[in-house]
């Protein structure tokens, strides 16, 4: 450590106190004083032997309080970017439209219509698959079959919802 940051800090540690009730001034509250006084200490041990600081009590203060106006100066910026009001009208929701949750509906109905057209074997094994989240050798040990066979369930499933909701998709259109 250098030895300006070294009688910084030992400065630092028995000015505490009357650093603390600067920053507290400044800042106007406690734990914003204990963040300045903190970042105070962070910043002795960053200071270098060249040029030698002949008052060391006098750059401890001004470079407590300038950290403690830093901070104020941040927090009014924080404030006013982050201050809450109105927001703009051409903000979209993160829920989706009323007509967005009845189509959305409508396919999930369509979905478990297709879903009971399966086998009941190659419906099992979708539903614990891609609905379930099952892993495949754990399908293939429930239900007596192979990893091949789940695989081949699982595919044949697929095809079969996604035809029927391009057919009834086809059908809304009157294509």
């Amino acid at each position: 450590m250098h030895s300006n940051a070294a009688a910084l800090t030992r400065l630092l540690l028995t000015e505490r106190r009357s650093l603390l009730r600067l920053a507290q001034r400044i800042v106007g509250s406690v734990p914003a004083a204990e963040d300045v006084t903190q970042s105070l200490w962070f910043r002795v041990q960053r200071v270098e032997d060249d040029p030698p600081i002949v008052n060391k009590r006098a750059f401890l203060y001004r470079l407590a309080t300038n950290l403690a106006t830093d901070h104020v100066r941040a927090a009014t910026r924080h404030g006013k970017l982050f201050e809450g009001g109105d927001l703009p009208l051409d903000v979209s929701a993160n829920t989706p439209s009323a007509e967005t949750r009845l189509v959305d509906r409508e396919r999930l109905q369509r979905l478990e219509a297709a879903l009971e057209e399966l086998p009941l074997r190659c419906r099992q094994v979708f539903t614990l698959r891609r609905i379930d989240g099952v892993p495949a050798d754990e399908v293939a040990q429930r239900l007596g079959i192979t990893l091949n066979a789940v695989a081949k369930h699982v595919r044949i499933a697929v095809r079969h919802c996604h035809a029927r909701l391009q057919d009834d998709l086809q059908d809304d259109t009157g294509a």
